[in-house]
């Protein structure tokens, strides 16, 4: 019985998720699926996170249609599998995935036995993620990582290997930052760095940095249109990681690619002054509620007080680079009231004015840019000229109007709202276009060490180690 366990296991399972059948397959490279000569073949690991996903909710010329999945058994890949289906299946523009799936326990080393494709996707449980992607590199593999890459300081030397192994055998290892393709964030980003509007970015102080950013999450979310099942693995910040560590990637990015994109960073550019963390409290019923399970279990239970659990998903960073004070805040709550998600506000100040992006209540909870606290020009003057160079930007139909307290609105057509899913797309368009050239930039790669150093910094300085 034993033996026939074994081989059940050590065999592939082809999805054909279009038709929604399903059958055994040895994984002959001969099958007829195989047969064009793909540049890119992905092989997706363990794909705990949607996010995995939704690298495949389009499909790209340059990869292969047929995707190898290497999972251990249970409900992660499960799910995995079915947000394909859905993509496959969708009226509109469906795609066309074909998954070439292996479960068991050995799914790692079996992955690096059969290497079956080029491209190594990691979107799930945080915990082994630095080793994953370090024997990975050493195999040969370009690696799309999801953020985070790390989730704490002792993983950082080996990320920094990796990173120096990949450039020696020239394969890429890139990570999933979806924030830079949000219009409002691009548009700040582009006035931010014109000297007529923005003037400087100034150096700010500890009690009013230069740059604040803050983003707002929720455990019970939709996805694709559907209710977000997460896996239980996710409250515990020792598989996922805290919050600190988690989307706070995604601000410390954004600091690092507005104000110094092109320049290759380095951890001495970094001095972190404070860090605090503080829990989400999840009860019973919440926990059921996104995960369907009815308790905790035995691995949580160093976090539940009075059976409530403590998820460390918040943090507040407050740092320098290059000399600019910056303060980073992410927030988890449970669920949002109904018609809004998930938020962000980010404040950048310059010499001449502030590029602020709010999404609250009086935007409808859609992202806004607007401009605040003018400086030496008068209101129709700055306007004027603002509309100007709008004019000149790559974005057309543009308008700006005022939002009384002297402030200018950016108003910007719908044309140009990608949603977060879409971003994903994006993102893996330009991992595509650096595997065509070979190499990622020095100023990215610099960029990523410096961010990871950052975040698992503040961590450490947060629980005062």
């Amino acid at each position: 019985m034993k033996k026939i366990i074994v081989l059940v296991a050590s065999v592939f399972i082809l999805v054909s998720c279009g038709s929604g059948r399903s059958k055994k397959q040895s994984g002959d490279k001969t099958s007829p699926i195989m047969e064009k000569n793909y540049q890119v073949k992905l092989i997706t690991v363990d794909p705990g996170h949607f996010h995995a996903a939704l690298v495949q909710k389009i499909m790209y010329d340059q990869v292969s249609p047929t995707v190898s999945v290497y999972a251990p058994e249970g409900p992660d890949c499960e799910q995995h599998i079915e947000r394909i289906k859905l993509y496959n299946n969708r009226p509109d523009h469906p795609t066309s995935w074909r998954e070439l799936i292996y479960r068991g326990p050995d799914f790692f080393d079996k992955m690096l036995e059969q290497k079956p494709g080029n491209v190594v996707v990691l979107s799930g449980n945080n915990k082994k993620k630095a080793e994953y992607i370090s024997r990975s590199i050493n195999a040969g593999l370009n690696v799309l990582a999801d953020k985070p890459m790390i989730i704490s300081a002792k993983d950082f030397p080996i990320l920094v290997k990796a990173f120096k192994t990949a450039g020696e055998k020239g394969i890429i290892l890139y990570d999933i930052m979806t924030e830079r393709y949000e219009i409002t964030t691009i548009l700040q980003k582009m006035l931010s760095q014109n000297e007529d509007i923005f003037g400087r970015l100034l150096t700010g102080t500890r009690e009013e940095p230069a740059i604040s950013d803050v983003s707002v999450h929720h455990f019970s979310k939709l996805v694709s249109g559907v209710p977000l099942q997460r896996p239980a693995w996710f409250f515990d910040v020792e598989q996922q990681g805290e919050g600190i560590v988690d989307v706070s990637t995604h601000l410390v990015d954004l600091v690092q690619w507005e104000c110094f994109q092109g320049q290759s960073l380095d951890t001495t550019d970094i001095r972190m002054v404070s860090a605090k963390r503080w829990p989400t409290v999840i009860s019973k019923d919440e926990f059921r509620g996104v995960t369907g399970l009815e308790d905790f279990p035995a691995y949580l239970q160093k976090d539940v007080k009075d059976d409530k659990l403590d998820v460390y998903s918040n943090g507040e960073m407050v740092y320098q680079i290059r000399g600019v004070w910056v303060k980073v805040s992410v927030k988890w709550n449970y669920m949002s009231p109904e018609g809004t998600g998930d938020t962000y506000y980010s404040a950048m100040r310059g010499s001449k004015c502030d590029l602020v992006i709010r999404q609250g209540a009086e935007e409808k909870y859609l992202p806004t840019l607007y401009i605040e606290n003018i400086k030496g020009l008068k209101f129709d003057t700055f306007s004027a000229k603002l509309k100007t160079i709008l004019g000149t930007l790559a974005y057309d139909s543009l308008q700006v109007e005022s939002a009384g307290n002297n402030i200018i609105r950016v108003n910007i057509p719908n044309k140009y709202r990608v949603t977060h899913e879409e971003h994903f797309g994006q993102v893996t368009a330009k991992f595509l276009e650096y595997m065509k050239e070979g190499k990622v930039p020095e100023w990215e790669v610099a960029g990523m060490i410096t961010k990871y150093y950052t975040t698992t910094r503040a961590l450490k300085m947060a629980k005062g180690e």
